[in-house]
Parts: structure tokens; C-alpha cells; sequence
């Protein structure tokens, strides 16, 4: 609230009192008011401003017998102090004058001609290039989530509902939006209620017909039956509060919006929050984007084709016509390196897509139109080139959109100069010859010394009188100055106007036509420019839906040359899509490890089938268990994104998700501790994978007790064999791989280490069999954990391995060797303890012993 928002205006200066009635319809946001060739913040928002960027806080007039704190920015550099604001989370509105300061009486008019929010970005300056800015709205009904998302410096604007908070909270952490609307009541999880950029709406905006009617009126139709998505009504109600946010902080009713893209989640492989964090697609565990997979495989030579190939590694696809429709494109693309001739050209094309969206919004800068002049220019030879490619593909489709606009291009060519300026605030970006009256205002204000010798030349010798000059002045403008002996020799059509002591000055009208010309030739040169840069932009928006289907082909376009690229320089393969179930891939490798390692990469081969559905895997901490696993579900993400895949050969059957259990981490803000967080994901897990799901689980259990650790492991194993889900069960309880004896779709591999003195050589080969060791001890030597430590553990380690004599329950002379032990058969009934007396325990270990009891169990 702002300290004087109460107060009455008359006891402000008539400027302060329209600045405090615009502030009140804004109070929320930081109000840019514009005064001359500055912005000017007052009261709190001064404050705030001078604190978020360190500016001078200083003070203007009074208030309450107090000064009004102010402080400033100026107006040709407030984007950068903008694009600061924003990274913060702030919100800005954008007062300017729109008035005329000559015929005002009292303050110039002003208005908020825009509001600058973190989802609502279309300026340059303000966006990341290669990463989508999105404005996402949410509804709930029931179960029922309505997501709808809008990036307005694209018009991409797409609505999808899901059942369930944790599929809510997968598509929130896929789209990852810079601004999320919710309503006042909406009840949310911690994790998003501390969400920067979430802004709170009031709950009456929450409503179906005032939706429908702000969609329908948005995309000029009757009804919504078109876009296919009137049964989708949370979905639609989100969809419409998105839309009345943006176009009432634009100021505008978003011309370039003018599609609802409907998304459907069964049609794309659906990975879960925490599986998208794990797998660090194109966010890392840090936040940033190294080491990621979208690092590795971006080499788009468009920001637009970087923003799509994220976006398609984050959804990848279950339709295999269009999965194999991308595949045939790169396959095109690699013969006889045919993407070296289209990536040439594609290089000159920029960011059509969000140049045309400030096209629409009219926010366009001179450099945009020549960005996009020289988009069009190459538009012919990337026609041709795909015109070349015969073959049944992805490419089909994009070739009918990437067709040349020879006007529009002659016109930009024709208009706009080789390198213009960033704004057109102050003119030069015509080029001459465009327009004959640019080119005679342009000329009279450049050349006005010239021709007022010429003439003075011309009426000497018309009117014989050698004493004739011209010359201006402020007050008079021009004149013709003759002695005041020869005054009364001047030709007839001299009109006096001034006389002095010893000459008189005249006007004639060539003279008086020039003055009003020459005296206003550079505002109305620039007003010129400004109108007929205002024309270019209404001719771009005459072709605007065109123009961004092109746009959108060009961006595919730049992905599949960036998949063909790195299939031939990563040594990908085309993987085969089959309709069996099931995982074959020879020579596997992780293609980030792959990427960043400075040392040969191992890879593995991977087989999954009917009769081969779960792989437990030992081995040593650092032998590569989590990149085994991790590398499987990228290979698997990749072949249904339409890319190639690092590896000899691979097989694919259908995949509808991906799930993954690997790490540790907690959630504070949520009150879950890491285990916590760890048995959340896994019941996640259970509870949704299906016989076409490939899961990794990593380390199951460690973070309770041993006993409760391995048997929540062993249950969860058995439960998703029982699932028939392709399972990838990395662990470090030795105990589990008994699990293959006992589940027929169960098999143990292996990660190979060897021992060389009291050190480890990791081998990173995947073999049959379960592992003989873990290795620990060579592991946190490796670490730098201390020797007398290592030594000591050593010792421990023996002790425990001896082999102790089986507790009888029924000989009270009977001593258990270890409390675990005792405990672990304290719930064992007697006759099974009689039956195992037969046995020769003498040389029992625990392992043996928790053997015996599984059998046990087995049997119960």
C-alpha cells in the first residue's frame, strides 16, 4: 500500500494527484511513470526500486508534511532495469504520455500502456533465447486439473486436464512457467505455493461461460466445437483466466494468438516430476543446463529450434507414425549430408517466431524487420534444397509451409536499410528511394545550405541587385536581404518583411514555400518514417498466420538437422521401433557421460523381454550401476523424441512411461525427510507402473534400518515383477538377488571391479550374474577417508563375517551371536526353528541365515 494512497488528492500538485489515481488501479506492481526522458517511481514503489537496483532514492514536493520519496530511471535504458525487475519476480506497469503536451491544460494525459509480468515477456532484451517463457494457468474440479499455457512471445497457447495432484505436478515441472495464475481458494501443494511468479487470481474469474465467451471472442468464432476441447471444462476455465491476464497486461487483444492446441497426455510418454529431475533432461540437479541432455544434443542454429528441441526432449511421443516420420526426415538429412546445405541457409533465419510476435503486438524494433527481411531473402533456397529430398517423411510436411513470400521481401529489401538502428525513436531507417516525400523532407533538411545559395545566385541575377543575400534567423525565419538604397529596385513579387536601419528584408513565395518546409522538414522526415514503418508492420500482419506456420516449419526444420548432425558425429543409430515389448540394445552408451568424460566410454548391451523383465544389479558404489540404468531411459527418451540413439543397435517396443528412483534429497519446505521423499516416489511407482513402463530404482530402502531397508526393497522388486513392468533394480543387499530364483522374469547382472593391493579398478562392464562383493572399504578409501579409519573398519568387517552358531529358541542356554540376528529370529515360530536344527548350522552367516527365512516366508 502506498503511504499516501489515502489521502485526498487536493493536497497534491495536480501531476502527483493523477500519478496516486493511476497507482490505485495498479497497486501490486511497481508503476513506471513516465515524466520527460525518465520513468519515476514515488512512495513504497521507490523504495522497493531503489533497494531491488541500486539507484538513488531522493525525494519530490510533500505529502502529509512529508517528502514524497522518489526515485528514476531513464527512459531510453529502462530495459535493463526491466529485465532486472523481472528476474526478481516483479511485476511493472508502463505509464506513458499519451497526450499532446502543447494543447494540455494541466498534466499530461497519461495511461498504462502495458504491464510487464515474468510470464507475459515479448521483449529481447527480457527473454532467454533458448528457453520458453510460459504463462500457465491451473483449475481444479475434483480430481480433475485444467492446465493451460501460453507463451505470448511465440502465440503458442495449449490446454491440457490429468487426474491426480502428481500428474498436476509432473506437467507443472515439465512446462516450467515463469508465471502461474491460481485461484485465491485454490488449495496448494507447498511446492508450488512458494513458486515464484505465482500470482493469485479471484475466484469469480474462475468460470466456464465467462471462458468460453473470452476464447470465442479471442478466435473470432460461434464456438470452441472447432478446437476440439469442449469437453475439457477445467481445462477451458484456465484456459480463459490465461487469456483475460495477458491481454489485459498487453493492453491488446494478442492478434498472433490464434490457435488452442490441445495436448492429450496419453499420447506422449509420461515422466513424473521427480523422474524429469533425475534424468536432468534439460535442467541439472543444480538448476542449471550443463551437463544435461539437451546440452549434448542441441546444436540448433536457431533460438526457436533451441526452444523446440527442448520441448520435444521433454514430451517425448507414443505415436509411432509420427515417431518414425521424424526418424525417416534425419535419415534424409544424413544422406550424402544433406543437412550441411539446409543448415547454411537456416543460420541466416533468427527467431521468426518471436520477431513475428512483436510484429503483432506492434512492438517491433527496426532490426526485427531487417532480421526478418533476411529470413525471407533465404526462404527460396531452403525450398529448393528440400525439394531435392524425395522420400516419404516429417520433411513433407514442413517443405508445404517453408515456401517463399517474394513481395514481402522485396518490400522489406526495398524499405528498410542494411543495418538499421535498434529503435526508430530517432529516425534513419527508410532506406532513400523508398518514398519520394521521406526522400524531399530528407532532402530539404540536409541540403537546406545548398539551395539557399543557389537561389541567392538565381534572384541576384534575376534582379540585378549585387547587394542581395539570404540569410534566417529564429524570429523571422528566412528573408531576402537587400540595401535600403536598392530597396526600391526589387522585383514586384518581394513582400517586405522586416525593416532596418540601413536594410529591408522580403519574402517571396519559393522562398515561403521552402520555409515551411525546410523549417519543418525533420519532424515531419521522422513523422514520415515513423508512418510508413507502421505500414510495414500492418503489410507483415496482413500475412501474420502464414508467416507462423512458416516460422513453426523452420524451428522443426532446425531440430531434425540438429538430430541428423549429432547422429553423424556421436555415432547414433537409427534406433528400430517394435511393436513387442521389450528393451534390445547392443553397445549402449550414456550419451551425456559419453559426452563430458575425458576417458573412453564403456558401453553395455541391454536386453529386456517377455521372459526378462527386471535386472538386478550389484556391484561397487561408482561402477556405473545409475549410468547402466540412467543411459536406458535416455536411449528410450530419445528413440520416441525422433532421434537417433547412442548405441550399435537398438530395438525398441512401446514405452508409456518412464520412471525413475535414483538419489537422495529431502524436502524441507514440505517437512519430508530424504526417506521420507524416497518412499513417496516409490509408492508412486507401485501404484502407476504398467507392463509397458520401464523403471529405475536405485538403491531402494538405505535410508531405514537394515531389515526394514531390504525387506521394503525385496516387496517392491516383487511387486513390480508381479507388474510385469521393465525394471532396471540397482542395490547394494546382496539378499535380493535371490529374488531371480524365485521370479521367473527376475535375472541378476553385475558391474565388474577388480582388486589390485587394497585399492579398486572399476571396470564398468555389465555381466550375468550377481556381484561377489561391494567393495565398500576400497570405496571410501578412494574417497580420502582416513586409513586408521579404513583399518578399523577392516577389523569390524571380519568380526562380523564370522561364522556364529543358529539360536536355538527352546535351549535356554542358548546365546544368540549378534543382537540383529537374535532379533531377526525372535519372531520365528518354534517348529521352524526345531525343523532348521537338522540342519549344519555350525558355519551359518546372516546372509545364509536371512536365506533360510525367505524360504521360510516362501513356504507360509
Amino acid at each position: 500500500m502506498q503511504d499516501a494512497a489515502s489521502s485526498k488528492n487536493t493536497q497534491h500538485t495536480p501531476m502527483m494527484a493523477q500519478y496516486l489515481n493511476i497507482k490505485r488501479e495498479h497497486p501490486d506492481v511497481l508503476l513506471f511513470y513516465r515524466m520527460g526522458d525518465f520513468y519515476e517511481l514515488f512512495f513504497d514503489d521507490a523504495k522497493r526500486a531503489s533497494r531491488l537496483l541500486d539507484i538513488t532514492l531522493t525525494a519530490r514536493g510533500q505529502s502529509g508534511g512529508k517528502p514524497i520519496p522518489m526515485a528514476g530511471i531513464p527512459y531510453h535504458s529502462a530495459e535493463s532495469y526491466l529485465a532486472r525487475l523481472v528476474k526478481s519476480g516483479e511485476s511493472v506497469a508502463i505509464c506513458e504520455q499519451i497526450g499532446d503536451p502543447s494543447t494540455s491544460k494541466g498534466p499530461v494525459e497519461r495511461r498504462v500502456v502495458r504491464i510487464v509480468t515474468p510470464g507475459t515477456l515479448h521483449d529481447e532484451a527480457l527473454l532467454d533465447a533458448g528457453r520458453d517463457n510460459l504463462l500457465v494457468a491451473l483449475h481444479q474440479a475434483g480430481e480433475r486439473w485444467g492446465i493451460a499455457w501460453l507463451e505470448l512471445s511465440s502465440g503458442r497457447f495449449s490446454l491440457l486436464e490429468v487426474d491426480g495432484e502428481a500428474d498436476m505436478l509432473a506437467e507443472i515441472h515439465r512446462l516450467q512457467p515463469a508465471e502461474l495464475l491460481a485461484a485465491e481458494s485454490l488449495d496448494l501443494s507447498p511446492s508450488l505455493a512458494s513458486r515464484s511468479g505465482l500470482r493469485r487470481q479471484n475466484d469469480w474469474h474462475f468460470d466456464l461461460a465467462t471462458a468460453t465467451r473470452l476464447l470465442c471472442d479471442q478466435f473470432e468464432v460461434a464456438d470452441l466445437r472447432g478446437f476440439g476441447c469442449t469437453h475439457l471444462e477445467s481445462a477451458l476455465i484456465a484456459a480463459g483466466v490465461l487469456i483475460d491476464y495477458a491481454r489485459d497486461t498487453q493492453r491488446s487483444r494478442l492478434p498472433h494468438v490464434t490457435a488452442l492446441g490441445v495436448e492429450n497426455r496419453d499420447d506422449a510418454v509420461v515422466i513424473d516430476a521427480a523422474s524429469r529431475r533425475n534424468l536432468e533432461i534439460d535442467i541439472n540437479l543444480g538448476g542449471g543446463s550443463d551437463n544435461t541432455l539437451a546440452s549434448v544434443l542441441d546444436t540448433s542454429v536457431t533460438p526457436m529450434g533451441s526452444r523446440l528441441l527442448k520441448r520435444w526432449l521433454n514430451r517425448p511421443l507414443r505415436d509411432r507414425t509420427q515417431i518414425g516420420g521424424r526418424q525417416a526426415a534425419v535419415q534424409l538429412l544424413l544422406d550424402d549430408d544433406r543437412y550441411l546445405l539446409v543448415r547454411e541457409p537456416l543460420g541466416e533465419v533468427g527467431d521468426v517466431e518471436r520477431i513475428l510476435a512483436r510484429v503483432a503486438l506492434r512492438s517491433a524494433r527496426p532490426r526485427d524487420l531487417a532480421r526478418l527481411r533476411d529470413a525471407l531473402n533465404v526462404l527460396p533456397t531452403l525450398e529448393s534444397e528440400l525439394q531435392r529430398i524425395e522420400g516419404d517423411s516429417a520433411l513433407n510436411d514442413l517443405a508445404r509451409h517453408i515456401r517463399p513470400y517474394p513481395e514481402l521481401a522485396e518490400t522489406l529489401t526495398r524499405a528498410m536499410i542494411d543495418n538499421p538502428p535498434v529503435v526508430i525513436r530517432e529516425g534513419g531507417v527508410i532506406r532513400e528511394g523508398f518514398d519520394a516525400e521521406l526522400d524531399e523532407y530528407r532532402g530539404l533538411a540536409e541540403h537546406a545550405g545548398e539551395y539557399l545559395v543557389q537561389l541567392e545566385v538565381r534572384e541576384r541575377e534575376r534582379s540585378g541587385l549585387a547587394g542581395l543575400k539570404v540569410g534566417y534567423n529564429r524570429v523571422h525565419g528566412y528573408y531576402i536581404e537587400i540595401p535600403r538604397a536598392q530597396a526600391r529596385d526589387v522585383p514586384a513579387d518581394y513582400i517586405r518583411r522586416q525593416t532596418l536601419k540601413n536594410a529591408e528584408r522580403f519574402i517571396i513565395p519559393e522562398l515561403k514555400e521552402f520555409e515551411d518546409k525546410a523549417l519543418s522538414a525533420k519532424s515531419r522526415a521522422l513523422a514520415r518514417e515513423k508512418l510508413l514503418y507502421e505500414s510495414l508492420i500492418d503489410t507483415l500482419n496482413a500475412d501474420l498466420d502464414a508467416l507462423q506456420a512458416t516460422g513453426r516449419s523452420l524451428a522443426a526444420l532446425d531440430v531434425l538437422c540438429a538430430f541428423a548432425e549429432r547422429a553423424q558425429h556421436l555415432e547414433f543409430v537409427r534406433p528400430q521401433l517394435s511393436e513387442t515389448p521389450g528393451f534390445k540394445l547392443i553397445g549402449g552408451r550414456h550419451p551425456v557421460v559419453e559426452h563430458v568424460s575425458q576417458h573412453p566410454f564403456v558401453p553395455n548391451d541391454l536386453v529386456l523381454d517377455e521372459d526378462r523383465r527386471m535386472l538386478v544389479i550389484t556391484g561397487p558404489n561408482m561402477g556405473g550401476k545409475s549410468t547402466y540404468m540412467r543411459q536406458a531411459a535416455l536411449i528410450a527418451l530419445l528413440s520416441h523424441t525422433g532421434s537417433f540413439v547412442p548405441a550399435d543397435s537398438a530395438e525398441i517396443g512401446p514405452v508409456d512411461r518412464i520412471f525413475t528412483r535414483i538419489g537422495s534429497s529431502d524436502d524441507l519446505a514440505g517437512g519430508r525427510s530424504t526417506f521420507m521423499v524416497e518412499m513417496t516416489e516409490t509408492a508412486s511407482i507401485l501404484h502407476n507402473a504398467t507392463a509397458e513402463s520401464l523403471v529405475l530404482m536405485d538403491e531402494i530402502g538405505r535410508g531405514t534400518s537394515t531389515f526394514d531397508g531390504l525387506s521394503l526393497a525385496w516387496a517392491s522388486a516383487e511387486h513390480l515383477a508381479n507388474r510385469r513392468a521393465f525394471t532396471l533394480f540397482a542395490t547394494h543387499y546382496f539378499e535380493m538377488t535371490a529374488l531371480a530364483e524365485q521370479q521367473e522374469t527376475v535375472a541378476n547382472v553385475h558391474l565388474t571391479a577388480a582388486e589390485h593391493k587394497d585399492g579398486i579398478v572399476f571396470m564398468h562392464r555389465v555381466e550375468e550374474g550377481p556381484a561377489s562383493q561391494s567393495y565398500g572399504l576400497q570405496v571410501a578409501q578412494l574417497a580420502g577417508v582416513p586409513q586408521s579409519v579404513i583399518a578399523r573398519a577392516r577389523d569390524k568387517l571380519a568380526s562380523l563375517e564370522q561364522p556364529t552358531a543358529m539360536p536355538v529358541a527352546n535351549d535356554a542356554r542358548a546365546q544368540p551371536a549378534r543382537p540383529q540376528q537374535a532379533d531377526m529370529f525372535a519372531a520365528v515360530p518354534h517348529p521352524v526353528l526345531e525343523a532348521l536344527e537338522s540342519l549344519d548350522v555350525d558355519s551359518l552367516t546372516p546372509r545364509a541365515a536371512l536365506d533360510l527365512l525367505y524360504a521360510w516366508r516362501d513356504q507360509r
